[in-house]
């Protein structure tokens, strides 16, 4: 036999059947993590179609629904959420899906996880004040839409007003104080909105907290 001929007979008695097994052998959890990261939805479709956990938590403790809403990869949050994905699971900071899609101004990853039920309202930090914090007001909107409560304060008693002055979102303080939220709630090491925007020397933000009734 020569060696072209034992080569293909070695490939397709050895090689081949090793390559076809690996081919469809279950994704490991890195294989997932990769693949929700990188919005590679069909890969990660796949994987949920051959058991992976759409609850996975990747090595760090970061649930896989929490990573892809952080990235926002829409389509890889609606495939998790389709099978399943608790949608307010949290990452070790605390931070929902939710929280963290309103934070970086994704409305359509928002609106995917209000569909599933992610709460609005809860102790902590919440998603309206993450999307303060980020100056997204079509987020911010949609929130209180939603029925997000406008004066929810943080476990140090920040308002999402507060946080807009304090980030310099002087649309979204607006939208804010337009909306009826307390101009005159200070948090415990005594801010207020009012103080955060005479030190950021922003005179119009000042101007109109004070009309709003700050003192």
């Amino acid at each position: 036999m020569n060696r072209r001929r034992f080569t293909e007979r070695f490939a397709a008695l050895f090689l081949l059947p090793a390559l076809a097994a690996a081919q469809q052998r279950a994704p490991t959890l890195d294989d997932f993590v990769i693949a929700v990261r990188n919005d590679n939805h069909a890969a990660v479709r796949d994987a949920l179609a051959r058991g992976m956990d759409p609850n996975s938590v990747a090595r760090d403790g970061w649930p896989v629904l929490v990573v892809a809403a952080r990235e926002g990869n829409l389509r890889t949050v609606e495939a998790l959420l389709a099978a399943g994905a608790k949608v307010d699971a949290r990452n070790p900071f605390g931070d929902s899906a939710l929280m963290l899609a309103s934070l970086n101004g994704r409305l359509d990853v928002a609106k995917a996880l209000r569909g599933k039920g992610a709460a609005l309202n809860h102790a902590g930090w919440t998603p309206l004040s993450y999307a303060a914090t980020g100056g997204h007001d079509d987020v911010v909107r949609y929130l209180l839409a939603e029925g997000a409560s406008i004066d929810a304060r943080s476990p140090n008693g920040t308002t999402a007003l507060m946080m807009a002055v304090r980030e310099g979102r002087y649309s979204t303080a607006l939208l804010l104080i337009e909306r009826g939220a307390n101009v005159g709630f200070a948090n415990d090491d005594g801010a207020t909105a009012l103080a955060w925007a005479e030190r950021s020397g922003d005179e119009k933000l000042v101007a109109r907290l004070r009309q709003a009734g700050a003192k």
